[in-house]
């Protein structure tokens, strides 16, 4: 059973943007959108990019290597919607970003 853990505090991602974050051995994607934080895994699915790079418009995250665009709020690509990388349980305590892992 998982347990939730701080991976960055509120004021490191911007409203529309999103960062990079490590915890526990992984690398995750961190957004906030509209004041709403979610965590996806940082690498695409299609040849390994950095997805907390990318730019995020609305809820949708655009690899900064190939274009490949996915849904932050559910890991889903928009480019082939069979594919998806996982996405993470958040919760926000405090100034705390924490997930699921």
């Amino acid at each position: 059973m998982g347990e939730f853990v701080r991976v960055a505090g509120t004021g490191d991602v911007k409203p529309g943007s999103g960062i990079v974050a490590e915890s526990n051995g992984k690398t995750l994607a961190v957004f906030n959108v509209d004041g709403t934080f979610y965590a996806i895994d940082n690498v695409c699915i299609h040849r390994g990019g950095p997805l907390g790079e990318g730019e995020l418009e609305g809820s949708v995250v655009t690899c900064p290597w190939h274009g490949w665009r996915f849904d932050v709020t559910s890991g889903v690509c928009k480019n082939n919607p069979s594919g998806k990388v996982e996405s993470y349980q958040v919760q926000v305590e405090g100034a705390d970003i924490k997930v699921l892992l």
